[in-house]
């Protein structure tokens, strides 16, 4: 059990027990793997009324060679392929499981603050992630690296991730919320609910102000990058 108001890592949030597995897919090479879907390709149009018959006999040759491959690595593409929907099922459980061991219990996280629309009986809400950037410009995290906050009502963020420390009773309630955050619309998919006892800024909202300029700049710069400096259509 964690002491009251402990200092936790985002690392200690998912479920130790569903992150060791074994997965087949992880010990193959770049090489490998792109060859394995290549042979999903392949057998997929052979068995679909595609192509004509040079066409087809062209793709059985392929695939017999990348199959022989893969045979001369050692790799058993039949097997393989059967594992898929059991690697699945780990991959989820092993992105969405809590830990347990804080299943409420209260203590102090810090991270990113999304605001979010306040609950029905008017309590603020937002999300904490663990990197800037998360549910707009960056993927959202796995499910068990984000926590959905009940905040009190004497705070709420200012902007979009603002850092903030906070420290609350933390449990496992899995939710889900499709809201719109910087990019359009987000699920936010989160393992955690924290409710708030104490919040802490850590960064000034000007400093947070600077950095939304930046990303802005970035964002532009990769714009012209791809139109050659041309200016879009307003």
């Amino acid at each position: 059990m964690a002491a009251p108001g402990a200092a936790l890592d985002w690392s200690d949030l998912p479920d130790p027990s569903a992150q060791v597995f074994e997965d087949p897919y992880r010990d193959l090479s770049p090489e490998q793997l792109d060859d394995l879907l290549y042979v999903v390709r392949l057998r997929g149009r052979l068995q679909g009324d595609r192509g004509s018959e040079e066409e087809r006999q062209k793709w059985q040759a392929l695939l017999t060679d990348t199959e022989d491959a893969l045979a001369v690595d050692g790799i058993d593409v039949d097997w393989l392929l059967d594992q898929r929907e059991v690697v699945t099922e780990r991959r989820r459980k092993a992105g969405t499981h809590g830990n347990p061991q804080f299943d409420g219990q209260t203590v102090t996280l810090a991270g990113f603050a999304i605001p979010a629309p306040s609950d029905p009986d008017g309590r603020p809400v937002a999300y904490l992630v663990p990197e800037r950037g998360m549910c707009s410009h960056l993927p959202p995290p796995p499910p068990n690296q984000m926590i959905r906050v009940r905040l009190n009502e004497d705070w709420t963020p200012s902007y979009v991730h603002e850092p903030v420390r906070l420290t609350g009773r933390l449990t496992i309630d899995p939710s889900v919320q499709k809201m719109m955050v910087v990019d359009g619309l987000m699920p936010m998919n989160a393992t955690f609910q924290l409710e708030t006892e104490r919040v802490e800024t850590l960064e000034s909202e000007a400093d947070g102000l600077e950095w939304k300029q930046r990303a802005a700049d970035r964002i532009r710069a990769a714009g012209n990058r791809k139109t050659g400096g041309a200016k879009a259509s307003e």
